[in-house]
């Protein structure tokens, strides 16, 4: 049991895992499942293991890279982090979002609007796989449809 402790702290000592992530690598360690999950949640209960500060670091981190809303929440589910917590750290319609999708988009496309139906669409193509909600393309591209 302290070997898997060991290897649980190792990993969460180089950064934050949420719960189903560290069980995950653990388990392809060839551990036990049962004993894991035993291991994690004692370690959640002892406080070196939190989900809750991994969804904020990881929203903080996606956030500076660019990332909208959209793909933030479906990569979260994908590290097993439920809704609650999910709705909690990020507030999917904060007026915020706009000027970051307007940021990303000026990143890579520069400032100008295009006026060209199929460079709207590679634009509008581009911040919807960053995340970005129809509604915040929309508002930076002035379009009613």
């Amino acid at each position: 049991m302290s070997d898997i402790r060991q290897r649980a702290l190792g990993l969460l000592a180089r950064r934050e895992h949420s719960a189903r992530e560290l069980i995950t690598k653990l388990i392809m360690r060839d551990y036990d499942e049962a004993t894991v999950q035993s291991v994690v949640a004692t370690l959640a209960k002892e406080g070196l293991q939190s989900d809750d500060r991994f969804a904020e670091g990881y929203i903080h981190g996606r956030i500076e890279k660019g990332y909208g809303p959209v793909r933030i929440k479906q990569e979260l589910r994908g590290h097993g982090i439920n809704d609650d917590l999910i709705y909690f750290h990020l507030d999917m319609h904060a007026p915020e979002w706009e000027m970051r999708a307007i940021r990303a988009r000026e990143k890579r496309f520069g400032k100008k609007i295009p006026q060209d139906f199929n460079d709207k669409a590679k634009q509008m193509r581009f911040l919807q796989q960053r995340g970005f909600s129809g509604e915040q393309m929309r508002k930076i591209f002035g379009t009613s449809d």
